[in-house]
């Protein structure tokens, strides 16, 4: 029969892929569950393993070293099409009861919700939060969504490995992988810049003292295709108008136009590269991140030298006629010596006088910034020095008030840690000018709030007892950012300030109204 049935029909005995699937396995397909997923700008290798325990149980996506710092933890939220729906599933069955009884059926919503979201649009709990709220009416906030009680399969696990496919470590949490194999993983993509251009990386060197601001010599540069966006959108420049990751050292912008990022081309694949000026003591060199907010504040450290070395004879005159700086070391005595707190001011006085929101792109616009600062520089100074003053007196006052005043161990360690936060060892650099005007207020109300216990302590416990709640959640967040920035919990930090001065010092008034429960709505919109 088979002989006679395959001259006819050659197929005859072949089974299809539909014959051969179960029923309920008709939705595996490779579009579900790809073989690679795109993490980092590179294309990435993904298996699958159904082993509940098991370290690799679920995703695992494989990530090289070098791609490691440009993975979105947003991105790995959303795991892939197949396992989204699990994933919703379980967050909204983490919500409260009230929230979760008006999601029902849970298989149903998470199956709409996934039909209608855009894959990988944002951050999954974002999209997740804002469509939960439109169904159930309800004010639900994102740590509403318990994530701590998701099953390990239902976090992207990721496999880091270097340039030879060695496995260098394993996790399901991006952060974690990035603070622990991070600056291996910079150092990878710094080589790897380098090598497409045909020069050696270089070290990341900390800027040094400013005795050093006006050493080094400096020579040519190496040239590399790159990108420049502007008001019309990105344009490609030529490859001799801008040099990036050369191995020279500049003490003048003796170099072509400075893009804003690079191509690095990668069998195939395309990586995005962020070149910065790197403070190097004598001078500068280019050289290209992974991560743009790391380029962007080396970058100014890097401009802040170029800069000094432009105007060395002005710098040496304003380093030796610091207004008062010798009584504001000795303030200054506790927190450090009176070379970093000179070195601070010349520091915050250069990015006053010279770097505004528009930072030099090229050597004329350079010039153009040098011409126009030099003028100004010795006034910016001087305001810079008076306030840094104002402060070391103020918080002089604050220490000795408290140090003085017998307190109540909770007021006594609360205005401790208050002070330690408001003044530390670089607190000229580490403050926004917007803030630092404030603090000479912010201290005065710690004197205010002492005197004002000695006469009415429970009403001091009262509103520490309002206070505390806010505070400690602004501490854990930033604890869980283990040293990252967020803007908006730089300034919910300012409005705690601002709510201190309202609950213990109402007589030094705020620039704008503050209460607890106006706070309490920020900090609402900030987890929403």
């Amino acid at each position: 029969w088979y002989r006679a049935a395959r001259r006819d029909k050659p197929d005859v005995l072949k089974l299809t892929q539909d014959e051969l699937m179960r029923h309920e396995a008709a939705g595996i397909t490779t579009q579900a569950f790809p073989k690679i997923v795109r993490l980092g700008g590179v294309d990435c290798s993904a298996t699958y393993l159904h082993e509940p325990g098991d370290p690799k149980d679920g995703l695992t996506v494989t990530v090289p070293l070098y791609a490691l710092n440009q993975v979105q933890e947003a991105r790995c939220e959303w795991l892939v099409p197949g396992m989204l729906k699990e994933k919703v599933q379980a967050l909204c069955k983490s919500l409260h009861q009230k929230a979760r009884s008006r999601l029902v059926p849970l298989p149903e919503f998470a199956a709409e919700f996934c039909e209608l979201a855009r894959f990988g649009d944002g951050a999954l709990i974002d999209v997740l939060l804002k469509a939960v709220r439109e169904r159930t009416q309800l004010a639900v906030q994102r740590a509403d969504f318990k994530l701590e009680q998701l099953p390990p399969h239902l976090l992207m696990n990721l496999r880091v490995v270097d340039e030879h496919g060695r496995q260098l470590g394993m996790g399901r949490h991006v952060a974690a992988l990035k603070a622990e194999w991070g600056a291996q993983a910079r150092g990878a993509f710094q080589a790897l810049a380098a090598l497409r251009v045909g020069a050696p990386a270089v070290p990341v060197a900390p800027a040094s003292s400013v005795e050093a601001l006006t050493g080094g010599a400096g020579q040519g540069a190496e040239h590399v295709d790159t990108k420049r966006s502007g008001a019309g959108g990105s344009r490609s420049m030529d490859s001799t108008a801008a040099p990036v990751a050369e191995d020279r050292l500049h003490t003048a912008w003796d170099f072509g136009e400075l893009p804003e990022l690079m191509e690095i081309r990668r069998k195939g694949q395309v990586l995005i590269g962020f070149p910065a000026l790197v403070d190097q003591g004598g001078g500068v060199r280019i050289e290209v991140f992974d991560e743009p907010d790391q380029a962007q504040a080396l970058h100014r450290m890097g401009l802040r030298r170029l800069l000094a070395l432009a105007v060395r004879e002005p710098l040496k005159y304003l380093e030796k006629n610091i207004p008062d700086l010798q009584r504001m070391a000795v303030a200054y005595m506790g927190l450090g010596t009176e070379q970093e707190l000179k070195d601070q001011i010349i520091q915050i006085s250069l990015d006053r006088a010279f770097l505004g929101e528009a930072l030099p792109t090229d050597a004329a616009s350079f010039q153009r910034t040098v011409d126009q600062g030099r003028p100004r520089l010795n006034l910016v100074a001087q305001e810079v020095a008076r306030l840094a003053g104002q402060v070391l007196v103020e918080f002089a006052a604050a220490q000795r008030k408290l140090r003085d005043a017998r307190l109540p161990r909770d007021a006594q360690e609360d205005l401790q840690a208050q002070l330690q936060r408001l003044v530390g060892k670089r607190f000229i650099a580490d403050v926004p000018w917007s803030q630092l005007q404030h603090l000479p207020r912010y201290l005065k109300g710690v004197v205010l709030r002492i005197d004002k216990q000695r006469a009415d302590a429970e009403r001091d416990v009262q509103r520490l007892a309002e206070l505390r709640p806010l505070e400690q959640r602004w501490l854990r967040r930033v604890q869980e950012l283990k040293g990252r920035r967020d803007e908006r919990l730089d300034e919910f930090r300012w409005l705690l300030e601002e709510l201190r001065v309202s609950l213990f010092a109402q007589e030094l008034r705020t620039p704008q109204p503050v209460s607890v429960k106006r706070l309490e709505k920020v900090w609402a919109q900030l987890q929403g």
